[in-house]
């Protein structure tokens, strides 16, 4: 079988990279995995790995082939070593992308993995819809600005020592006239924590008249929707990646209990359906890579947008996952659906990934606009 890093996408410091990522989920992710502590985890794994300095790749510049190589190997490993290290690169991806001062030794210490990120964009009206954004931002004199408004469904939202949030500052109607800012966590309120089928830490958060300095903007007024999806053109081939990963896992599972169950005195392999289960769970995951490492090379090769290559390959890479853990968890019978199995925690932690940044619809409407404007 061919391994996906020997493939013309990638560079040898790629090679290396995969294999320090791999020793290092090897040894320490599963260790310091514990789902009934999310918040513990998320920061131990992050502390972890700021330590081992694996969370270098997530400072400028970026390389979108490195995050993606780290949350494929991640997320086979665990999910929530993935969902610290994903949510550092995009915490701060806006700071990275476009800059911001006061904001520099937040970072450094987030790459350290002593602060936790956040990216607050999602509200309770408004998710794939971000031009319906609420929270305002309005003017308080030339050097400061008052932030007010909720915001719903924020990774790391409650733990977090600092959060980018967009806000509407009303310079044009829409999406064009939103502003990012970053907010040190304790300028935050949190109003719930929430609940998820997969732990993570997650929470509606809100900003009662929180006053900010302008030099806390990320990027020109007016211009957060810009920041947005110039945040989520790099990251969101990730997710695929991170989808991808999971998928490995699964086949893996699923080729453990296809050799090793018996069924009517023979190895569970030898029945054609399970053949064909584990022959499209490998074509998802091969057919996976190619569209998510496709993805990744074009935008570290200079591309301006891979909006559509990176909805193509999260789209493809998320439902696939899906397929294939619910393809691991009908071999397993009966232990694919005990609560915390193997099978089943896995059917849990892929379902997100069909949701959140930009969920499946979304990709599909961003793909068919793309191809209408070929």
């Amino acid at each position: 079988m061919i391994d996906t890093y020997s493939l013309p996408f990638f560079e040898d410091r790629h090679r290396e990279w995969a294999a320090e990522v791999e020793a290092w989920a090897t040894a320490h992710a599963t260790d310091l995995t514990d789902e009934h502590d999310a918040d513990g985890s998320t920061r131990a794994l992050a502390a972890a790995m700021g330590g081992a300095g694996l969370l270098r790749a997530t400072a400028a510049p970026l390389d979108v082939r490195a995050l993606c190589i780290a949350r494929d190997i991640l997320a086979r490993h665990s999910g929530l070593a993935d969902f610290a290290f994903a949510m550092q690169g995009l915490g701060c991806g806006p700071m990275t992308l476009f800059g911001c001062e006061p904001a520099r030794s937040f970072m450094a210490e987030v790459q350290a993995g002593r602060q936790l990120a956040a990216f607050a964009l999602s509200e309770p009206e408004a998710g794939s819809d971000v031009a319906a954004l609420a929270a305002t931002a309005t003017r308080d004199g030339n050097a400061h600005w008052r932030i007010t408004g909720e915001k719903t469904w924020i990774s790391n939202g409650g733990i977090a020592g600092g959060y980018v949030v967009f806000a509407r500052s009303g310079e044009a109607p829409a999406a064009r006239g939103l502003t990012c800012f970053w907010l040190p966590g304790e300028w935050v309120r949190v109003v719930e924590r929430i609940e998820v089928a997969a732990p993570h830490p997650l929470a509606r958060i809100a900003f009662d008249d929180v006053r900010v300095p302008d030099s806390h903007r990320i990027g020109a007024p007016g211009d957060g929707f810009k920041v947005a999806m110039a945040t989520l053109d790099v990251f969101r081939a990730t997710v695929g990646a991170a989808a991808l990963g999971f998928a490995r896992r699964g086949l893996a599972l699923s080729l453990e209990r296809a050799r090793g169950r018996k069924l009517f005195g023979a190895p569970l392999m030898e029945l054609q359906m399970t053949q064909a289960a584990i022959a499209d769970s490998a074509v998802d995951v091969e057919a996976s890579a190619l569209l998510v490492y496709r993805a990744a090379w074009l935008k570290d090769q200079g591309a301006a947008r891979v909006s559509r290559e990176a909805s193509m390959a999260k789209l493809f890479a998320t439902e696939a996952a899906g397929r294939v853990a619910d393809r691991c968890a009908q071999l397993h019978g009966g232990l694919g659906v005990v609560r915390d199995s193997p099978p089943e925690s896995l059917t849990r932690e892929v379902r997100a990934l069909r949701v959140y940044e930009g969920a499946s619809e979304i990709q599909r409407i961003v793909i068919a606009k793309a191809e209408a404007a070929r």
